[in-house]
């Protein structure tokens, strides 16, 4: 996408007006999205964008701008003008740049580019929407939307790296309504994965349907949920998400190298039960948040951040490691060429134990089961969350009996770690979208259904 001859200029010319480090992220992204609402095809988008972004390191200082050209005096002009106010004596000088392409470990048969099987995704919607509104009649409205992209990356820099790499993202959202009177709940699934339209036959447009729908009508006509302190078992899957925001974030180093994070001086300390063991995965064939190389063009890896309760590694990108020592990761992500890299979560998890769901109920006299977690606010640095959960159900020695609405957990990320006693067998994963500094890239959660022994919950 860019002649190595360029960008070799470019990078010596950022070398020559003192920069340590010099990289170039060159990106063309195309994507296309299907909406379906109401009984009808509402939006077709479609488009193309093309960039470049230039970074420059300065000792711990980072410059980042960019541009839509390829030319060499405008990415040049680009670069003098992020060294304006730090330039000095040049200090580095860059490698021969070498191209080189890891495997594709991502299989993908139906990419964008080829095909934008628009005939295909209409008619899966409308065969989703069909399936929920006969789930029942006070299902009034149903939402659904496809997106497909298809981001090529090449990567520069000033050790000599020259770097590629080819994604493919497609992802399925639906969304069921459901009214009775003045009340309404809803109900949503969106599951995603890193390959093309061929992603369509692992997903049942049917099933679909009638799963969200389902969870909106359970939840129209459940109990308020009681509130106070008491046991919770959170369902496995999308319950990965209390993991993700209120602890993940707190293990990049984005926030540990500020020391904002309350785990920064705790490597090779317990910072959980010894049932809990986490990790974040790069590595896992076509998932959503997978990668061959991250955003810095180092190959993607599986960290383990937690082993038995105690913190393990931290998740680290480039700056993150001069910072704090620690060797990089390939966690270094981007949402495009018009943000710089920080260190990100890709497929994070905690891995399966040895428990039943049946056992996790039995050991409960009164609780809530939270099936199915939602959407929430996090405080950044230490971890304390509000989580709201889309489906719930009360625990009543030990057996589930009733639906209930209007559940929260109130916590921290740090405590409920302590709080986990036991971890359920039946992992699964869930895709997601994650915004932090460096914008919002695609991530999956997971986790076994777990019980935390004692937490916050806050009811109607």
């Amino acid at each position: 996408m860019l002649n190595p001859a360029t960008a070799k200029a470019v990078i010596d010319h950022a070398l020559f007006l003192g920069a340590d480090f010099a990289e170039l992220f060159v990106e063309h992204h195309q994507s296309s999205s299907v909406e379906l609402i109401s009984n009808e095809i509402d939006k077709v988008n479609s488009g193309i964008d093309f960039g470049i972004g230039v970074r420059l390191f300065f000792g711990h200082k980072v410059l980042y701008g960019y541009t839509n050209s390829t030319d060499e005096e405008e990415l040049k002009r680009v670069t003098s003008l992020l060294a304006a106010k730090d330039k000095r004596d040049q200090i580095a000088n860059a490698g021969a740049m070498n191209l080189s392409r890891f495997a594709n470990k991502h299989q993908c048969l139906q990419p964008l580019s080829q095909d934008g099987h628009l005939a295909a995704k209409i008619d899966f919607l409308r065969h989703c929407n069909t399936a929920a509104r006969s789930e029942d009649e006070k299902i009034n409205q149903f939402i659904g939307r496809i997106l497909q992209r298809e981001q090529q990356v090449e990567i520069f820099n000033s050790t000599g790296l020259h770097i590629g790499d080819t994604r493919h993202y497609t992802r399925i959202a639906a969304t069921a309504i459901a009214q009775n009177g003045s009340e309404q709940s809803t109900g949503f699934e969106a599951p995603g994965a890193l390959t093309g339209w061929e992603f369509n036959s692992r997903v049942d447009a049917k099933e679909l349907g009638h799963t969200v729908a389902k969870q909106a009508m359970v939840k129209l006509f459940a109990s308020n949920c009681p509130s106070g302190e008491m046991p919770v078992i959170i369902g496995n899957g999308f319950g990965g998400v209390i993991f993700h925001e209120a602890c993940g974030h707190l293990l990049e180093t984005t926030s540990v190298a500020k020391k904002a994070s309350v785990f920064h001086d705790k490597m090779g300390e317990m910072i959980a039960h010894p049932a809990v063991s986490a990790v974040d995965d790069g590595t896992m064939t076509n998932e959503w948040g997978s990668i061959n190389i991250d955003d810095e063009g180092m190959e993607t890896q599986r960290t383990q951040l937690i082993k038995d309760g105690k913190l393990t590694s931290f998740m680290v990108d480039q700056m993150g490691s001069r910072k704090t020592g620690y060797a990089p990761t390939g966690s270094g992500r981007r949402e495009s060429y018009k943000f710089a890299p920080t260190s990100r979560m890709r497929n994070t998890f905690i891995e399966a134990g040895d428990s039943s769901l049946e056992e996790m109920l039995s050991t409960v006299e009164r609780g809530i089961y939270a099936k199915k977690m939602g959407g929430g606010s996090v405080q950044p640095g230490t971890g304390e969350f509000n989580f709201a959960v889309q489906e719930a159900y009360l625990i009543e020695n030990g057996k589930i009996t009733q639906p209930l609405k209007s559940a929260t957990l109130i916590s921290t990320g740090p405590k409920v770690l302590k709080e986990i006693s036991m971890v359920g067998r039946d992992f699964a994963l869930a895709a997601g979208m994650c915004g932090s500094v460096s914008g919002s890239v695609p991530t999956t959660v997971g986790q076994p259904a777990l019980k935390v022994d004692n937490i916050l919950v806050g009811g109607n």
